[in-house]
């Protein structure tokens, strides 16, 4: 038998990384286009495409917009956009959040009129239609009340599914919110459809340019009272475990990047389908990094997301989803 020897071992572990081939066919993570799910921001109006200072290449979208961002995902092979919206209007309950005629409802139903196929989740939190930009209803003394905004946020993931969403994701990190959805949705002949909870959401520094694209800044505070603490990896466990226990059927991970220890320690716990939400902070850095030719943009851009399934991620937030999907088309030809 010959001895392997050290040059050998050395040798051996270089066989397979000679040629980008070889490299494919030993790869053991991979990036398709159908498990990104792409953001997009929808408002009043017509012929609206504004874009997001801080988030080049993204947009606030008024619905015939909307329609003609979907077909251009779905043209490179993303099956699924995360609705938010920009009501027309803000009051203490946020009450756009659940009318029928709010600006995400009227955005399903034409996502779905157009591309039945189209995978249409819808953001449940009320941060984006109350006045103060909190998640929830507030207090006399201004504290979040969590039970009370907990019917509040259902009505508004039925309203969702009433319009056609296929999926609802609560992002509002109210305790017990699952449980309120799943009853809702149940009650209501909604049976069939999947909650993805935002089940370890931490307080990040990395949302700043969501909530300029969003227009959901908190007027005072902050939202640490109810996020999760960064330094916390238990704590994230527990949340998960809460949430499968009231019923998820998809649990998340936000943000991704500072957070890749957490998705791992998920991933390790439970085998429902994890999402992990790639946010506007880590998108920003890259853009405005790449703008200064500091990086390469689709190289580094592929390592992240690369780095989040590899982390355990079966599905991934993020607004790379589009030019991400166009690069992986390319490299297939």
């Amino acid at each position: 038998m010959v001895a392997i020897t050290r040059a050998n071992q050395f040798t051996r572990t270089r066989r397979t990384r000679r040629t980008e081939a070889l490299r494919g066919l030993v790869r053991e993570t991979r990036l398709d286009p159908a498990q990104f799910i792409a953001p997009l921001f929808v408002t009043h109006g017509a012929n609206v495409r504004t874009e997001i200072s801080s988030m080049p290449g993204q947009y606030q979208l008024s619905l015939d917009q909307l329609a003609r961002e979907a077909a251009e995902l779905r043209a490179v092979g993303v099956r699924a956009v995360l609705l938010f919206g920009l009501p027309a209007a803000k009051d203490p309950r946020g009450s756009e959040g659940y009318d029928e005629q709010g600006i995400v409802q009227q955005a399903i139903r034409e996502l779905k009129r157009v591309d039945p196929d189209l995978v249409v989740i819808a953001d449940i939190c009320l941060c984006e239609y109350t006045d103060h930009g909190h998640c929830g209803l507030l207090t006399p003394t201004g504290e979040v009340d969590n039970d009370p905004s907990l019917d509040l946020l259902a009505r508004m993931a039925q309203s969702m599914v009433d319009a056609g969403a296929d999926i609802v994701a609560p992002s509002d990190m109210m305790d017990g919110r699952v449980a309120a959805i799943r009853e809702r949705l149940d009650e209501a002949g909604h049976v069939a459809t999947p909650i993805m909870a935002y089940s370890a959401k931490y307080a990040s520094a990395f949302y700043g340019p969501f909530r300029e694209a969003a227009g959901s800044a908190p007027q005072f505070g902050d939202r640490r009272g109810y996020q999760m603490d960064p330094p916390n990896v238990r704590e994230a466990i527990r949340e998960v475990e809460a949430d499968i226990e009231e019923g998820a059927d998809i649990v998340m991970v936000k943000p991704a990047l500072a957070y890749l220890d957490v998705i791992r320690a998920v991933r390790d716990r439970t085998d429902l389908p994890l999402c992990a939400y790639n946010v506007s902070g880590e998108y920003a850095m890259v853009k405005a990094a790449a703008a200064n030719g500091w990086l390469d943009e689709r190289r580094i851009v592929l390592e992240t997301l690369t780095s989040i399934r590899r982390a355990g991620a079966d599905m991934i937030i993020t607004y790379h989803a589009k030019a991400a999907a166009r690069w992986l088309r390319e490299d297939v030809r």
